[in-house]
């Protein structure tokens, strides 16, 4: 049960409800409604967002975006190697800072499908904190959703939180040659 004394912890996987979006979708995620969705009028005493630097131009302009929103940025580079493998998770500092914040927080809010969470969830409710996942659900681990006292899934208001028109779907070239 949600209420106005809950005093609540977002922490946001950037890069799992980015592809997500992108994946189902074709476009971006509005972390601003999600944000909204997982305070829920209750008391927000941290929120945080993990993201991968990837060297792009924009992303200083989201990163921006995403502290206007009262939203901690955590950043890690990206992972070239030799192989040309690229790799950049940020599942052990999830893990890490929910464990930390555990104590001083009555409801961890996950935004993340990612079901290498299942067991932290369950660590947190053992704890007596409250465990609520926001993801799309389409693209949820069903052992995630197995640990969580409430989900909301994304895919029931896409008008709400997605953002269209900035990732282009796959359109057809005539459509690229108009919007293009």
């Amino acid at each position: 049960m949600k209420n106005p004394a809950q005093r609540v912890g977002v922490f946001i996987d950037v890069q799992n409800l980015y592809y997500s979006a992108k994946a189902l979708y074709g476009a971006k995620v509005n972390f601003g409604e999600i944000l909204k969705t997982a305070v829920a009028d209750r008391q927000l005493v941290r929120a945080i967002a993990y993201t991968i630097k990837a060297q792009m131009p924009e992303e200083q302009n989201f990163f921006d975006a995403l502290t206007n929103m009262g939203i901690e940025v955590k950043s890690k580079e990206l992972q070239v190697f030799v192989s040309g493998v690229k790799k950049g998770d940020w599942d052990v500092g999830i893990a890490v800072d929910i464990l930390k914040m555990a104590p001083k927080l009555d409801a961890i809010i996950l935004c993340s499908g990612d079901g290498d969470f299942e067991m932290l969830l369950a660590h947190a409710k053992a704890e007596g904190v409250r465990a609520e996942v926001i993801s799309f659900g389409r693209s949820t681990s069903g052992r995630l959703l197995e640990e969580v006292d409430d989900f909301v899934d994304l895919d029931q208001d896409p008008e709400r939180f997605l953002i269209k028109g900035r990732t282009a779907p796959k359109t057809s070239q005539k459509k690229k040659r108009l919007f293009g």
